[in-house]
């Protein structure tokens, strides 16, 4: 992490946290993640969030469910999630807020407590992931492969992208980015988000990339014959 000192120390961590658990939606330490809220729960959440360190913990259901959308209560939550500060908020005059976070560290949900003005929250372990505060300057990464691939991907998929800004974003920036906005499936994104590192996030993209165009390949064949 940098010196800031709006930045959260791994030791100010708190032991508990509100969880707004949302469907295919990840976050990552370091990642940006945009949000617009708007159920009554959730706005409870954030303001319960603004009057102590502004931190919210992003959980993926264990459940199928519409991309973007929160999950019903009680609906299970994988185990591991990544808390997030809110770094900047604006209220809407429809009673909204949109909101940005910055992922700070991945924690475990020990258990969930009981439901506080109707939101999620659970006791959380951040000690496994005090690694998430360290700087990934120093990985090597397959860059070239990775970018090689995400052309064609990027193509398969419809996606637009400025390839000189790709070009000149840090590995790690870049790895945390596409790991956040590709299209993957939910459980996918959660084995990202659960990779030991940066490296290993990394090979993880290249993989999952490499395998849907391999889908592609076949499911164009097959369409020809």
């Amino acid at each position: 992490m940098t010196d800031n000192p709006f930045d959260t120390k791994f030791e100010d961590l708190p032991a508990e946290i509100p969880l707004f658990p949302l469907n295919g939606v990840l976050l990552l330490p370091r990642g940006r993640l945009p949000l617009n809220i708007f159920e009554p729960r959730y706005l409870n959440m954030v303001e319960h969030a603004l009057g102590r360190q502004r931190l919210i913990g992003i959980a993926q259901p264990m459940v199928d469910g519409q991309a973007g959308l929160s999950a019903p209560d009680g609906t299970p939550l994988y185990r591991v999630g990544c808390a997030g500060r809110i770094t900047s908020f604006q209220e809407t005059t429809g009673g909204q807020i949109q909101l940005t976070l910055r992922g700070v560290c991945r924690f475990n949900i020990d258990d969930e407590l009981p439901l506080m003005n109707s939101f999620r929250r659970a006791r959380a372990d951040f000690a496994p992931y005090e690694n998430d505060f360290s700087d990934d300057d120093g990985t090597v990464i397959d860059r070239q492969r990775l970018l090689s691939d995400l052309r064609a991907y990027f193509e398969m998929e419809n996606i637009e992208a400025d390839w000189d800004t790709i070009q000149q974003t840090p590995d790690d920036r870049l790895v945390t980015t596409l790991a956040m906005v590709c299209p993957f499936e939910p459980n996918e994104k959660q084995a990202l988000l659960e990779s030991a590192d940066l490296a290993h996030r990394c090979k993880l993209i290249i993989g999952l990339i490499e395998s849907a165009l391999r889908r592609d390949d076949n499911g164009g064949s097959a369409a020809m014959n």
